[in-house]
């Protein structure tokens, strides 16, 4: 069997009826009818929603990063702007920006560049909070490859301080994990300097 069929079928299981169910609850407390010609199809289409958007919930982050290849390099690898979208576990609104993650191999082993990309997938797609998800990501790249060193910075806009709250559209919010040599700051600097945060 192919590893593609394989996670498909390895896929948890989203119960479309419950969440239909809430998002009806929900369309009624709020005083609107959920069965109006605008809203009949929306519980469905929130139930497949919460389907993709938690799509990363309980997996283990190490597993994304299999793909190993013995290179000789062992300065920086630095890949920056890796969009992604998540939502906050708090308000269950979004929150989307970039990542950047840096890391310095060890003994020559590195990871396909599309892998750090799908590490951030894996990260963001789930209930989430900023600062936990840029944690996630430092430590599954610092245990699944061992590097000297890593670092990770997120940058995101988060809805739940544009659209209600404080109503700051515009303000972003800047997190750093660093492991290894990065957390001495004059390693890191070189890395703050490449990016835009």
């Amino acid at each position: 069997m192919n590893s593609k069929l394989q996670r498909k079928l390895d896929r948890r299981m989203i119960d479309y009826q419950k969440i239909e169910q809430a998002v009806r609850s929900i369309l009624e407390a709020i005083g609107e009818d959920p069965d109006r010609e605008g809203l009949l199809e929306t519980p469905r289409r929130v139930a497949a929603l919460y389907e993709e958007i938690t799509a990363g919930l309980g997996q283990d982050l190490e597993t994304v990063l299999t793909a190993k290849f013995h290179v000789d390099h062992d300065e920086l690898v630095l890949v920056k702007d890796i969009t992604f979208s998540s939502i906050c576990e708090h308000h269950l609104l979004p929150f989307y920006g970039q990542a950047h993650i840096a890391y310095r191999p060890r003994g020559s082993v590195v990871t396909g560049l599309s892998k750090l990309a799908r590490l951030v997938d894996a990260a963001a797609k789930q209930p989430q909070i900023q600062e936990r998800m840029t944690n996630q990501i430092a430590d599954a790249l610092s245990q699944a490859l061992e590097p000297q060193g890593v670092f990770v910075a997120v940058k995101a806009e988060h809805l739940c301080m544009t659209v209600r709250g404080v109503k700051k559209p515009g303000s972003h919010t800047v997190t750093i994990a660093t492991r290894g040599i990065y957390r001495d700051p004059a390693q890191a600097a070189p890395i703050l300097g490449l990016l835009d945060l």
